[in-house]
């Protein structure tokens, strides 16, 4: 089911979420929606505060738009440390739909998290990736790219 995105006057957008404790069907049937909404949306990420819910959790694909999936289901993200250099590029948002920014993000993201089977996972995120999950990471923390980026 595709969800409806929130834009960025939505003030859930601007709260910290609360973390996911329950790795159920139900959070799973979120999940498959929120990568449902993605693609459709043409996205690379999507976090659940997006969609109305006040979750940390986001869904990313960072090689889906070269024609290669790499659906990636993110529960309770942690990051252990990034690793320089800093990156600027430009990010839009499905939330701040036709503005772009120009946001320096690491390299390489060192991030722990949940899957939502409830498996624990690690992994170095490099380049799009790293850069994605910051985004969506943000998010989790009530910020959004216009708050640290240059409008392009």
């Amino acid at each position: 089911m595709i969800l409806d995105i929130l834009k960025d006057d939505a003030e859930v957008l601007r709260r910290k979420a609360e973390p996911v404790t329950h790795y159920d069907d139900d959070l799973r049937a979120l999940v498959a929606d929120m990568f449902e909404t993605m693609y459709a949306a043409e996205g690379r990420g999507l976090a659940a505060p997006q969609v109305g819910i006040s979750k940390r959790l986001f869904v990313m694909d960072a090689g889906w738009k070269r024609g290669d999936r790499q659906p990636l289901a993110i529960v309770n993200p942690v990051i252990h440390g990034t690793e320089l250099p800093m990156v600027a590029d430009d990010e839009a948002c499905l939330s701040i739909p036709g503005r772009v920014f120009r946001v320096a993000r690491p390299m390489v993201t060192d991030l722990e998290w949940i899957s939502p089977n409830g498996v624990s996972q690690r992994a170095k995120l490099w380049s799009n990736e790293s850069r994605i999950a910051c985004h969506e990471i943000d998010h989790l923390d009530g910020v959004l790219i216009s708050d640290h980026g240059n409008e392009r």
